[in-house]
């Protein structure tokens, strides 16, 4: 089992919910306004079609030989533009092995807003990685598919508008009972910096808390 402290440090936000895990595999999901040309994934996961989420642009900084990208379905079209040498589109409750680690996508979707229907069939991702479980929730409200998920650190927004704000965050995550959390979706765009705050101050003193988000702002 991967030491909680090495878990926090496997993840960098890079960016509103862009982030990128290190391990065995570098694995970014949604890339948005990264800085430089990385050119390091080994993997790509995209969540859903909005703007700050499936940016061809990003994908082009972060994207190397032989990368494979991971998509709902709703992105097939313009993802198959791309030219990924692999490309792989995933629907909820669907398994994938792939680039030596294992991908579960789980229902993201709004409960009592319109900007994320479950009929788009968008997602979340269960990542496992060199003996850890990685969720990044993607743009949800509390779902019982996402308190479902059993995982060791999950990634989850924060900031309100479009996702869970910080007090519903917590109280899912408290729900959860992962063995850590992060925060996401926040301080860019939507939220600000005081959601991660709130956010960790509702969660269950049992579950650590670290922010790892590394730029914030327009």
């Amino acid at each position: 089992m991967i030491e909680t402290a090495k878990l926090f440090e496997s993840v960098e936000v890079l960016y509103h919910s862009s982030i990128r895990v290190r391990g065995s595999r570098v694995v970014y999901f949604d890339p948005f306004r990264v800085e430089g040309e990385p050119a390091d994934a080994d993997l790509i996961l995209v969540t859903h079609d909005h703007f700050d989420h499936f940016s061809p642009a990003d994908l082009a900084r972060v994207r190397k030989a032989g990368t494979v990208l991971v998509t709902p379905a709703s992105t097939r079209k313009e993802a198959e533009k791309l030219g990924f040498s692999e490309l792989h589109t995933m629907a909820p409750g669907e398994r994938l092995e792939v680039a030596g680690v294992v991908i579960e996508a789980v229902a993201s979707y709004n409960t009592n807003k319109p900007n994320h229907p479950k009929a788009n069939g968008w997602v979340g991702y269960i990542l496992t990685m060199d003996g850890a479980r990685y969720y990044v929730a993607g743009d949800t409200d509390d779902t019982p598919e996402a308190r479902a998920v059993r995982c060791d650190l999950a990634l989850v927004p924060v900031g309100g508008t479009y996702t869970l704000d910080a007090a519903e965050a917590a109280r899912m995550v408290n729900a959860m009972a992962p063995r850590a959390v992060v925060p996401t979706h926040y301080a860019a765009i939507v939220g600000t910096v005081a959601d991660a705050k709130t956010f960790r101050d509702g969660l269950d003193p049992a579950i650590p808390c670290r922010e790892r988000m590394l730029r914030t702002g327009e």
